[in-house]
């Protein structure tokens, strides 16, 4: 049994702080967005790709070097303000299986908001991000969790994954992993949790110290019956 937790909103409290900062940057190329509507909308979706559809609806691509101000912001923000969501240590101190993280981010900013909220030596060298597995290749593909499940020697079928965003969860699910949907960080909204079990988690939870039953719970079921 492998269990793949994804960083931002479920390990690191983090979402809405990426949501702040592209809000900010699509006000100046035109586009009325708040954070809570980015984090609704793009949640799981690396900054390129938001850029792009938020560029689709204003009927312009922006330029690259908006951007690139979007990454550095908020890679500076992260070092200043990420916290871990309540629990991640206890719930990691009680979890009995293999672990490790996929994720959007880049590598760099992966490894800086797991050190920073002190995750990062829990989860060492298993941490993915879906940049290293190629171009374009990010959630909702499967192609990073499929990765890290080959090599953590695990078949997807015996994986479980916990995600927040509906990108996350399409993923898993397109890579044969049984997801537990989490709407336990700040980005939370409304119908967060319908959408996650309407994307094809299985269950959905609102605290970490959670994980260690629910994934014994899963695992206890037959696959021939999810």
């Amino acid at each position: 049994m492998l269990v793949i937790f994804d960083c931002d909103g479920v390990l690191a409290d983090t979402e809405i702080i990426a949501a702040r900062v592209d809000a900010e940057l699509l006000h100046e190329a035109g586009l009325e967005i708040s954070a809570e509507e980015v984090a609704h909308r793009y949640a799981g979706l690396t900054t390129e790709r938001i850029f792009e559809l938020a560029g689709e609806e204003l009927g312009r691509a922006l330029p690259d070097s908006l951007l690139a101000r979007a990454e550095e912001e908020t890679d500076r923000r992260l070092e200043q303000e990420a916290l871990p969501i309540a629990g991640a240590e206890e719930m990691l101190d009680r979890l009995e299986w293999p672990r490790c993280v996929c994720s959007n981010s880049r590598p760099e900013r992966l490894r800086v908001t797991l050190e920073v909220i002190g995750l990062y030596d829990r989860f060492r060298p298993y941490v993915f991000s879906a940049r290293e597995v190629g171009e374009g290749r990010g959630k909702p593909a499967p192609d990073v969790f499929l990765h890290a499940a080959a090599v953590m020697e695990t078949a997807p079928a015996d994986t479980i994954v916990i995600e927040d965003s509906v990108a996350g969860v399409a993923g898993a699910v397109a890579a044969g992993m049984r997801v537990v949907g989490f709407v336990g960080a700040s980005h939370t909204w409304p119908g967060h949790g319908e959408a996650l079990m309407d994307a094809g988690a299985i269950t959905v939870i609102r605290r970490l110290a959670d994980v260690p039953a629910t994934v014994e719970a899963l695992r206890e079921w037959s696959s021939d019956l999810v």
